[in-house]
């Protein structure tokens, strides 16, 4: 299934969905002079928490990051996030009412970046909200999906908490990307995958392809992907031949993102493909009278959420 967008400059913080997991739909040259991408709120799939994003995420967001039960946005530095309360991760923190660079959203818990330091609030079982002190200063990036959290700091190092919090010395320095699985974990290591974690589907036994080359990774909930040379690698779990990844992601693809279950790839040219379980649409807007042209594409648990320039623009 494919469906053509506008290519439109990428926002440096969110290249590639590395970080995020939400996809941004060209590759950026530097983007430091460049005013970030801004739009609305779309949402497709099923959720039994989240009814709609509030009115102020109709415009002016730069970024979307799909939970397990909710979806944050950022909106001129400040946090915004709708769903489930449960854990109080709706109840957003006065720290992160501005200045924030960053989001990322887990199972009931969210993160957020401010200054290099790392917020996190909501659900706490496993200490994921309990920041630990190497976080709190010199932090690059973010990332969660579930119940661990990743960040990346300025040397390169990753850090962990929460449900796993185990990082290989492979990951102590010279990392550029990482992203946080249901329970397993990926970076980007001199262009070659480093993964780690739960891998009772193989979602941490990287092929060989991906071992050079690589400029992007993103894991989902039990399994994973990458790109190298435009086009897309994915292992782990295939229950819903999510790991499959059809020819049309084998090239010129400039951007990936892992739902739980789904996959998405973006094209330089404008199409986006999508492949894996879609027994709600999950991985068609369309089933949703939904189009592009997307600026940012974030998946979570059968449940999307993306910005486009005009929301309100007809198919």
């Amino acid at each position: 299934m494919a469906a053509r967008f506008r290519i439109a400059h990428r926002r440096a913080s969110v290249l590639l969905a590395v970080t995020l997991a939400a996809v941004p739909v060209v590759p950026g040259a530097s983007a430091s002079a460049q005013a970030p991408v801004t739009g609305g709120v779309v949402e497709w799939g099923f959720s039994n928490y989240i009814l709609g994003p509030p009115p102020e995420a109709a415009e002016g967001l730069s970024e979307v990051s799909m939970g397990g039960l909710d979806a944050m946005g950022l909106k001129d530095g400040r946090v915004l996030v709708w769903g489930d309360n449960n854990f109080g991760q709706t109840e957003v923190p006065g720290a992160a009412a501005s200045g924030v660079t960053a989001i990322a959203a887990g199972w009931g818990h969210e993160l957020a970046l401010k200054d290099g330091a790392v917020l996190a609030w909501g659900n706490d079982w496993y200490g994921q909200t309990d920041v630990p002190a190497e976080a709190k200063s010199g932090v690059t990036a973010i990332s969660t999906s579930a119940m661990h959290n990743l960040a990346l700091t300025a040397g390169g190092r990753v850090i962990g908490w929460g449900l796993r919090s185990d990082v290989p010395p492979a990951a102590a320095s010279g990392v550029t990307a990482v992203s946080a699985g249901g329970d397993h974990s990926l970076a980007i290591k001199n262009g070659e995958v480093l993964a780690w974690g739960a891998d009772d589907h193989g979602q941490t036994d990287v092929p060989a392809e991906a071992k050079s080359g690589v400029t992007a990774v993103s894991a989902g909930h039990q399994h994973s992907l990458a790109l190298k040379d435009g086009r897309v690698i994915a292992w782990g779990r295939n229950d819903n031949h999510q790991a499959d990844v059809p020819e049309a992601a084998l090239s010129d693809v400039v951007a990936i993102e892992a739902g739980w279950t789904f996959s998405f790839a973006l094209k330089s040219n404008g199409d986006y493909v999508a492949w894996g379980s879609d027994d709600v649409s999950e991985s068609d807007p369309a089933g949703w009278g939904l189009c592009g042209p997307f600026l940012s594409v974030s998946s979570g648990d059968r449940f999307t959420v993306a910005l486009k320039a005009d929301p309100s623009a007809p198919c």
